[in-house]
C-alpha cells in the first residue's frame, strides 16, 4: 500500500496552489483528467483562445499578485477595467442593475426607487428569494435579480440559503443607490481583472512549474474514501494518507465516502452548457467584456467577449446556459437558439458566420446551497479526521476561476 502525508484530490488551481504552499514534498495529487487545470483549462482552436468559460483572475493579496507578476512578462498579461452591461428590454443597462435603475424608463425607475425606499426589511430571512424582496423591493427583484439568478442556478431561489452567494452578491441599500445615481461610483470585488493572452492555462502552467510533476497522477479516478482509517482507493489501488485535501465538488466527494456521515446535507447544483464561438468578423459589441441577460425568452444568461479582452481582429465569445441537474441537453437545438438570440440582441448580424466552435458541459457549475450551517457542520466533522474541503480558491495563493453569479 502506498503511503503519503498529503493526498490532494484534483489538479485544478486549488489543488496546485495547495501543493505549492506546502513545505513538505511528501504529497500526491490525484487528477481524473488527462491534463491538469480543472476548470481553468484553455483550448486553442484555429487561432482562437478559449477557456471552459469566463475565467478572469482577481489577485486577493499583494503576495499573490507579486508571485505571478514575477513569473509572467507584462506583455503576456492583459489588465482590464471591467466593462459590463445588462441587456434589458432591448436596452443596455450598466451593471449592477440595482445601482443603475435611473437608466430605466421613467415609470420603471420610479417604481424601483419607491420599492427600495419603502421595502420592509426583516432581522432574519427564510431564504435567498425572501432576502431579495426584503432588501431590494419588488421592482428590482422581479425585473432582474430573480429572473437572472433563476436562469443561472436553474432552480427556485426560495430553495437557496440567504447567504448562498456569499461575498459575490452586490448588496446595495437606498443610500448607496442614491450615491451611485449622483456620483456614478461602483466598487465590486472584480472591478479589475487580469487575463493572460494565452488564456487561464498560463496561470496553471506557472503553478505546475512550482511543484514536482512526478507527484501528479493523471487519469486517476478516486473510487472510495475511508476517512476514519485514512485510506483512499484510487483506480484499484489503496493509498494511506495522513491528510486528505479535497478540491472536487463536495457533492461528488460525499458520494465516495465509505461510511456516510450522520446528517450529510442534501447537495445539488446546476449544469452549465458553454459554447465557445469564433466568427468571421468582429461582433457589434466592440468594448464590453461580458453581458448579463435576465429575460427568460433568451436561452443564455451571460455572454463574454474574448476578442475585446485580447484585442483580436475576429469575433470570439463564450456563451453560458444554465440547466437543472437532471435535464437533458440538446446541443444542436441550443446552438440554434443562441444564434437567433445573438441576432435578436443585435450582437451579430446576418453577415456574421461561425468559423470555429466547441461546446463543453460543466456538470456542476454552481452549487445549490440550501443551508450553509449544515455544510459548515459537515466540513467540521470531516476536519476531525484530517479531511480538508477546499473549493474554488487556492488558500492564500490564488483567487480566481469561473465568473461568479451576481
Amino acid at each position: 500500500m502506498k503511503k503519503v502525508k498529503y493526498l490532494v484530490i484534483g489538479a485544478g488551481i486549488t489543488g496546485l496552489s495547495f501543493a505549492k504552499s506546502l513545505k513538505s514534498d511528501d504529497y500526491m495529487i490525484i487528477e481524473r483528467d488527462n491534463r491538469i487545470g480543472g476548470l481553468c483549462k484553455t483550448f486553442y482552436e484555429n487561432g482562437f483562445v478559449w477557456d471552459y468559460a469566463g475565467h478572469f483572475f482577481h489577485f486577493h493579496t499583494k503576495k499573490i499578485k507579486d508571485f505571478f507578476e514575477k513569473k509572467i512578462d507584462k506583455s503576456e498579461l492583459k489588465i482590464c477595467k471591467k466593462k459590463t452591461k445588462i441587456y434589458y428590454k432591448n436596452n443596455w443597462i450598466d451593471y449592477p442593475f440595482q445601482k443603475n435603475i435611473h437608466q430605466l424608463e421613467k415609470e420603471e425607475f420610479i417604481e424601483c426607487l419607491l420599492d427600495v425606499y419603502m421595502k420592509k426589511e426583516k432581522k432574519n430571512y427564510g431564504d435567498f428569494q425572501d432576502m431579495l424582496y426584503g432588501k431590494f423591493g419588488k421592482g428590482i427583484t422581479e425585473k432582474f435579480l430573480k429572473p437572472y439568478n433563476e436562469k443561472l442556478y436553474a432552480c427556485l431561489l426560495s430553495s437557496l440559503d440567504v447567504d448562498a452567494m456569499g461575498r459575490f452578491f452586490p448588496y446595495a441599500n437606498f443610500e448607496e443607490i442614491m450615491e451611485h445615481i449622483k456620483n456614478g461610483i461602483t466598487n465590486s470585488y472584480n472591478d479589475i481583472f487580469q487575463y493572460p493572452i494565452q488564456g487561464a492555462q498560463k496561470f496553471v502552467d506557472i503553478l505546475e512549474k512550482e511543484i514536482d510533476s512526478s507527484k501528479v497522477l493523471l487519469n486517476s479516478d478516486l473510487k472510495k474514501v475511508d476517512y476514519k482509517r485514512k485510506i483512499a482507493v484510487v483506480n484499484s489501488e489503496e493509498i494511506q494518507y495522513e491528510f486528505l485535501i479535497n478540491t472536487i465538488p463536495l457533492k461528488y466527494f460525499s458520494e465516495l465516502l465509505y461510511k456516510k456521515i450522520e446528517d450529510t446535507p442534501l447537495m445539488s447544483g446546476n449544469k452549465v452548457l458553454v459554447f465557445n464561438l469564433g466568427f468571421n468578423k468582429k461582433t457589434n459589441i466592440k468594448d464590453l467584456h461580458w453581458i448579463y441577460f435576465p429575460e427568460k425568452e433568451i436561452n443564455f444568461y451571460r455572454v463574454g467577449f474574448y476578442d475585446n479582452i485580447l484585442d483580436e481582429k475576429l469575433g470570439s465569445m463564450y456563451v453560458e446556459i444554465g440547466f437543472s441537474e437532471k435535464e437533458n441537453i440538446d446541443i444542436d437545438k441550443e446552438l440554434e437558439k443562441v444564434i437567433l438570440n445573438l441576432k435578436k440582441c443585435k450582437i451579430i448580424d446576418e453577415e456574421t458566420e461561425i468559423i470555429s466552435k466547441m461546446h463543453l458541459i460543466i456538470e456542476l457549475g454552481y452549487v445549490h446551497i440550501s443551508k450553509i450551517e449544515e455544510i459548515q457542520k459537515y466540513k467540521k466533522k470531516l476536519k476531525e479526521y484530517n479531511t480538508l474541503l477546499m473549493r474554488n480558491y487556492g488558500g492564500d495563493y490564488l483567487e480566481g476561476g469561473r465568473m461568479a453569479p451576481i
